[in-house]
Parts: C-alpha cells; sequence; structure tokens
C-alpha cells in the first residue's frame, strides 16, 4: 500500500471518511493547523491506537512530510489506513497561502486591530510605548521579524501608530535569516506580503555555528542573533531594535528565573546595549496577553510557522538536547495556567511583584555595578 498523498487528493475524498491527523507537537498545533486535523504527537500515535477506527483513512501531517512516512506505515502494518501528507503542513500553508489577495488581507487585518482589538491590543501596545518611554520624536526603529505572530503583530501595530502618531519617526523591518530552510523563509515572505510589511532579509550562518554546540546551543543562537540583529540595525542608522517578547513572556521568565536561575529578574521593557553604543532595545508588546494576539491571529485566519529554527525540523526534538529551555517554559507555562483556575489575578500579581520589591525584606541584592549587599550589613544599625 503506497502511504504517500497530497492534501488536494485527500480533499477529493471527503471530510467524512478523511482524518488530518497533526503528529507536530501541542504547541506548533496550537500555533495553526490544517482545518478539523486532531493532534496526536508522533511519540504517541502507538500508544493512542483506540481512536483510530478501521473504518476510516488517517492522513499524517508533519511539519514538512518526512517525519510521516514511517509513522503512517507503523499504522498500516497494524491494519489502520494511514498516509503521509506529502509536504506536511509547511505544503498545506504554502497552497492556501498562495490563495490569498494581498491587498484586502492586509486592509482586512488592519480594520480588526482598530476595532475588533483595539483595546485589548493596540490601546495596550500605546500604553506600554508611553508608561516606559520607549519612542521619542526622530528614532529610527528596526522592528525584528522572526516570522511568528508575535513579531508580526507588532510590525502591523508600529504601521497602525506610524499613522496616527503625533511626532516623526523611522520603521525598518528587518528580518535575519539565520539559515532557515527555503520553505520556512518563503512562508515568512509571503506572510509579509499579505500583511503588506515591506521587509528587509539579511543573510547570516547563525544555525551552522550553533549546530555543534550541545550545551545550551538555543541560549547561544538566541545571543549571536540579537547581536546581529544590533549590527545590522546600526548599519541601517536605527538607534533601537524592537523585539515581539509579550505579556506572558514576562511572567513566565520571572517565574523560571526563580526556579530555574534561584534569581529574582525579569524580562525588562527596554535596555541599553552593552556592545553596541547608542543602540537600544524595546519590547512594546510587553503589556499584550498572549491569548489576546492568538484570537487576533485566529480571527483573521493567519496562519504563522511556531519556531523557523532548523533544529526543530528533527522529528525527535523532545529527546533531545534542543528541547530543554522550550520544555522548562512549557511547564512553567502550564504551572500559571492550573494557578490561574483557582485565582485568575496569579499572572497579575507574577508581573507585579518585580515592581513591589521591598529591599528591606530580601536577604541579599545586587545593585547595578554588581556589588552584593546582604541584610546583616546594616544589620544592628
Amino acid at each position: 500500500m503506497e502511504n504517500e498523498v497530497t492534501y488536494s487528493f485527500m480533499a477529493k475524498k471527503g471530510k467524512d471518511i478523511c482524518v488530518v491527523v497533526d503528529t507536530r507537537s501541542e504547541d506548533e498545533f496550537l500555533c495553526g493547523h490544517i482545518p478539523g486535523a486532531i493532534n496526536i504527537p508522533e511519540s504517541q500515535l502507538l500508544a493512542s491506537l483506540d481512536k483510530f477506527s478501521k473504518e476510516k483513512e488517517y492522513y499524517l501531517c508533519s511539519k514538512t512530510g518526512e517525519c510521516s512516512q514511517e509513522a503512517a506505515a507503523n499504522l498500516q502494518n497494524r491494519g489502520i489506513k494511514a498516509f503521509a501528507l506529502i509536504g506536511g503542513y509547511v505544503g498545506w500553508l504554502k497552497e492556501s497561502m498562495g490563495a490569498i489577495d494581498p491587498k484586502n488581507k492586509a486592509r482586512e487585518v488592519e480594520e480588526s486591530i482598530r476595532k475588533k482589538f483595539h483595546r485589548k491590543i493596540f490601546s495596550k501596545f500605546c500604553k506600554a510605548i508611553n508608561e516606559y518611554e520607549l519612542l521619542k520624536p526622530n528614532d529610527k526603529v528596526a522592528v525584528c521579524i522572526s516570522g511568528g505572530k508575535d513579531s508580526m503583530l507588532m510590525a502591523k501595530l508600529f504601521q497602525e501608530l506610524q499613522r496616527h502618531n503625533k511626532f516623526d519617526f523611522e520603521l525598518v523591518f528587518l528580518v535575519m535569516n539565520p539559515g532557515y530552510s527555503p520553505e520556512n523563509l518563503e512562508i515568512i515572505k509571503k506572510n509579509a506580503e499579505i500583511l503588506n510589511i515591506p521587509i528587509t532579509i539579511f543573510e547570516t550562518n547563525i544555525f551552522e555555528n550553533v549546530f555543534s554546540i550541545e550545551k545550551s546551543p538555543c541560549y547561544i543562537c538566541a545571543r549571536m542573533r540579537r547581536g546581529y540583529l544590533y549590527s545590522e540595525a546600526k548599519k541601517l542608522g536605527c538607534n533601537k531594535i524592537a523585539l515581539g517578547h509579550h505579556y506572558d513572556d514576562v511572567i513566565e521568565t520571572i517565574l523560571m528565573g526563580m526556579l530555574y536561575g534561584a534569581q529574582v529578574q525579569t524580562m525588562m521593557p527596554k535596555l541599553h546595549s552593552t556592545n553596541f553604543s547608542g543602540m537600544e532595545l524595546i519590547r512594546p508588546m510587553y503589556l499584550i496577553r498572549e491569548e489576546d494576539i492568538i484570537a487576533w491571529r485566529d480571527y483573521n485566519c493567519l496562519n504563522f510557522i511556531q519556531c523557523a529554527c532548523k533544529f526543530t525540523e528533527n522529528c525527535h526534538l523532545e529527546n533531545s538536547a534542543f528541547g530543554s529551555t522550550s520544555s522548562k517554559r512549557k511547564k512553567v507555562k502550564n504551572l500559571i495556567a492550573m494557578l490561574k483556575k483557582d485565582d485568575p489575578q496569579v499572572d497579575q500579581n507574577i508581573f507585579a511583584s518585580v515592581e513591589n520589591v521591598n529591599l528591606s525584606t530580601v536577604i541579599a541584592y545586587k545593585d547595578k555595578s554588581g556589588v552584593v549587599h546582604n541584610f546583616k550589613d546594616d544589620y544592628e544599625n
């Protein structure tokens, strides 16, 4: 039995007998999937045989299709009509994006920001910029776009702000290619076209440089990417780079620092660069909830790849060293969600905790110069 088919072939057979099984991780599935698909990660397929009926046909969808062939063969050996979707989610995404009219879609997205999502997204974007003084007259900002939902929305918010703002500032929409696969880069370009974002792409070989690093490759990759972004932005005459970290990133970082780093710290709304004089990093999505970003994405029927990193092409990421940081953040995200069921204010309290630090009630702390102060130093006084 052949175990590979195209999405078009499957679609012709009808939904009554055809079921799309997305074998990517839960996070990737939530980031975007084929309509009607169910999510059973590849590692759980054989343990989920009770979910399959021998009366139906199942079309396995991995990220690019490469990981589905063996899984489909294993299910076929157990009497299940299973096939691998050629091209996987990326293939379906490219096909569906090709049918979108960019002019109309960009207009619809912009209108949704002005109306439906004005209070929960645009107003909070403006509040962060005002409250943390992230933008000043004559700034030139490199809006750094990774291709995901957060950075793409940030780009649209900056465009909207520029249309209505009371002072002049310039924008450059900067995309770094650290070694994306051709398919992933094509999707980033297509989404930028659909959203009417005039991106500037520059090339690096970061993925190749960190590929053989065993310890903390993701941390090193992130540090290198930020350095390249600063450098390229400065070449383009920018004095600031903008990153798309949101409210949930902030509170997760606070808890991760405490639970895994034994320290109390937060992700700051803005930072001066220590290596690039005159450059500053800003996070204008600082007050925007991830659930509202997801609602905006789904309302506009937009699809993004969760991570275009080459390491995530590995079919067994969860068992590799590259999944460690991601799994810790996932655990913290789940912990916050669980606590919120009993107390909906938990996330707000976590956020506010780093604004209400009482130095007289901590055992020790470091000042800006790195000097450690202990409560015993002046206890007798």
